[in-house]
């Protein structure tokens, strides 16, 4: 996504490749670095007293945490960044990390199906959002999408991850698992508010 810019400089406005790494300042480094390493099964590759690097992938790193001195916790209702969204590319990968992380006491505050997306939004030990999703739409279709389906629900429908479970391993089709009608069901204005809590 290149083009020209409009300050008649000729210079070619050119997006970036990817969004390589978030960096997290905290005041509990080893409990977040245990959080991230269970719920992305992710590896450090650096650490000492202050600073993790920790990746789970090629790169070397997705996500960093620096203890800092003199942090002070985050005020409830902040302005900033909301959560960090990490994607996965099989629904069984998505469904089966959902269980390996109920099973070690992490669950979700809330889960959505967007329509697009169906994502669990999770919070870390800072309180900082995470977001585990797998999307339902190719890619090649999500502007369009996003565009045009978009505003018939723009938050999209709660639903059980539990039942969800139950009926993959049941072997019901992941078409019919994803299956997403923006006017199927009224929305429901407290999980806007759990996500945003």
């Amino acid at each position: 996504m290149s083009g020209e810019t409009g300050n008649g400089s000729g210079a070619r406005a050119v997006a970036p490749t990817k969004l390589s790494h978030a960096v997290l300042r905290t005041t509990r480094l080893k409990e977040m670095v245990q959080w991230y390493k269970t719920v992305l099964n992710a590896e450090v590759l650096y650490q000492n007293d202050f600073l993790v690097f920790m990746t789970y992938d090629e790169e070397h790193h997705r996500i960093a945490f620096a203890q800092v001195p003199g942090l002070v916790e985050k005020p409830k209702g902040s302005a900033g960044l909301d959560h960090l969204a990490f994607f996965y590319s099989t629904f069984g990968d998505w469904i089966e990390t959902y269980e390996r992380l109920k099973a070690a006491g992490i669950t979700p505050r809330v889960p959505i199906h967007h329509g697009v997306t169906m994502s669990l939004y999770y919070r870390d030990p800072d309180d900082n959002g995470v977001e585990l999703s797998i999307d339902n739409v190719e890619k090649s279709q999500w502007h369009d999408w996003m565009r045009n389906q978009l505003g018939k629900n723009p938050i999209g429908m709660a639903f059980d991850p539990d039942e969800l479970a139950r009926k993959y391993h049941a072997g019901v089709s992941e078409s019919e698992l994803r299956r997403f009608e923006p006017s199927s069901g009224k929305f429901d204005p407290g999980v806007l508010r759990r996500m945003l809590e």
